[in-house]
């Protein structure tokens, strides 16, 4: 072999060994880092844009994909602790024309934080509506989808701006009240009485506590390398001051049942989306929507917990789509009548 041929080699294997160093060096060094690399290529991957939204001195940051058209668009919104991101999973399996938005909640992510702020369940409604109205997504009315927390506050933000919202998708949603205790609930009154609420079990600040959380919020038992659940830590613990006081807040009086309080006010065609086996919240609650809301549609998915965006996404994004054909079905029928 002559010289210019096994320098080429040469070259040829250090530039594949750059990025598998790189790689390696993320997973076992900086695991935060590898995580935040994975949601950036995952919405590029999917079309989804970042951008941010002023309103007064108040900044939201959102992703979107496509344009508004003829069909609703749709405005999701995360749960507890959780950011824009967690929707990604059920973006890939829904078309490209939709107009999609799904936005950071209050003081979550890349959307303004401040100890002024209003976190309870009626004062994030209100910051999503100042959203809404900052890029005019109520020109027409949307689709509204929340989960756990962000389901809370969609139901509530169908409820008092009922001219902004066509059509409601809640996957179970906080803010109802149950006859059956949920472990987590179970959890929390244990803590409560031991006097030790500190340690929420939503609030990991360890790698053991964070596989403890998956268990809670999945029926389905992924397994996460140390290394993975360590970066998971990482990344939410500069947060967790700001998640224990949200996380008082809306379990308190003016927010814990917010949803029950609202629901009869909700005149949108709903979907109700619920893990079977949820944990976190029981599961009984997609009963009392129904029996609540006149034009509700309820999905009970098998072998699923908290968590149905990460465990069933293709199957949710089923059920919206189908939710949206049947809704515009109806609508044309009503033109035709």
């Amino acid at each position: 072999m002559d010289l210019d041929m096994l320098n080429m080699f040469v070259i040829a294997g250090g530039t594949l060994a750059i990025p598998i160093l790189a790689f390696v060096a993320s997973f076992l060094l900086w695991p935060s880092a590898l995580i935040r690399i994975y949601y950036w290529y995952w919405r590029r991957a999917l079309g989804m844009q970042v951008r941010y939204a002023s309103y007064d001195d108040y900044q939201f940051c959102y992703s979107y994909r496509g344009r508004p058209g003829y069909r609703p668009s749709i405005l999701m919104l995360h749960g507890f602790s959780a950011h824009k991101d967690m929707w990604l999973s059920i973006v890939k399996f829904l078309p490209k024309n939709l107009h999609l938005v799904c936005v950071d909640m209050p003081g979550h992510e890349g959307t303004t934080r401040s100890d002024l702020d209003d976190y309870s369940i009626s004062g994030q409604a209100k910051r999503i509506h100042q959203f809404v109205e900052c890029i005019k997504l109520n020109r027409k009315p949307f689709h509204l989808v929340g989960t756990s927390m962000g389901g809370n506050v969609a139901g509530v933000y169908a409820a008092q701006y009922p001219e902004d919202v066509c059509s409601l998708t809640l996957i179970c949603p906080a803010g109802l009240p149950s006859t059956t205790d949920s472990k987590f609930v179970k959890q929390l009154r244990e803590l409560q009485e031991s006097k030790r609420i500190d340690r929420i079990p939503l609030i990991p600040s360890t790698p053991e506590e964070m596989a403890d959380m998956l268990k809670l919020c999945s029926y389905v038992r992924f397994k996460v390398p140390q290394q993975i659940l360590q970066g998971l830590v990482d990344v939410r613990i500069p947060h967790n001051e700001f998640y224990r006081k949200l996380f008082l807040e809306i379990v308190d009086e003016k927010s814990r049942h917010s949803l029950h309080e609202n629901m009869s006010k909700i005149k949108a065609p709903t979907q109700v989306i619920w893990g079977k086996q949820d944990q976190v919240l029981d599961v009984s609650g997609a009963s009392v929507l129904a029996s609540a809301i006149p034009d509700c549609h309820v999905y009970i998915l098998e072998n699923c917990g908290h968590s149905v965006v990460v465990e069933r996404p293709r199957k949710t994004a089923n059920l919206i789509l189908e939710f949206l054909a049947l809704l515009h079905s109806i609508d044309n029928n009503k033109k035709q009548a």
